[in-house]
């Protein structure tokens, strides 16, 4: 292979409009913008979701309700999906929140909380954020043990009456 061998890709072989180089090219005179108005006009920019002056659609739609910012979302594991991974021998007897991932069941950064749905027939040991009040009773029932892994988004550090505090402000 030598630099005089080598040609374009035929995908690249499509030449540049070239806009405002006389009648002949097609693009002369108005250089494709069409005649008159706010879009013909050098400097032209507009804001998305402008609609030419109507009440755009963000601010015509009803807005109700709220969400707390300080919510705490967490990831639902249920236990028939953990005793179906332990069957498959995806999962040994301690199962921790690397586990979880490498499973594919919650990503990096999830809350992870262990629900109560189906049986759990094998003795294991859980380690998770949260467990739901009947994941925990099928969990001792089956000879296992749930282990609460701490975690500090979103909750209020202890001994502070005050919404301002300066422990609860993270970046």
């Amino acid at each position: 292979m030598k630099l005089h061998t080598l040609k374009a890709p035929k995908t690249n072989l499509k030449t540049r409009k070239r806009v405002g180089r006389g009648e002949g090219s097609g693009l002369g005179q108005q250089s494709g913008r069409g005649h008159k108005g706010q879009k013909s006009i050098s400097g032209y920019s507009y804001k998305r979701g402008f609609e030419g002056g109507q009440m755009p659609l963000q601010r015509r739609i009803p807005k109700f309700g709220f969400v707390s910012p300080f919510r705490v979302e967490y990831k639902a594991v249920n236990l028939d999906t953990i005793q179906k991974l332990i069957e498959e021998g995806k999962l040994t007897s301690t199962i921790s929140i690397s586990d979880f991932n490498k499973v594919g069941l919650v990503g990096k950064k999830d809350l992870v909380k262990v629900l109560g749905r189906g049986e759990l027939t094998s003795s294991v040991t859980i380690e998770a954020h949260a467990f739901s009040k009947s994941a925990e009773e099928v969990i001792s029932k089956a000879g296992g043990s749930a282990q609460k892994i701490e975690h500090n988004v979103g909750v209020k550090a202890s001994g502070s009456d005050d919404a301002d505090s300066s422990n609860n402000t993270e970046s």
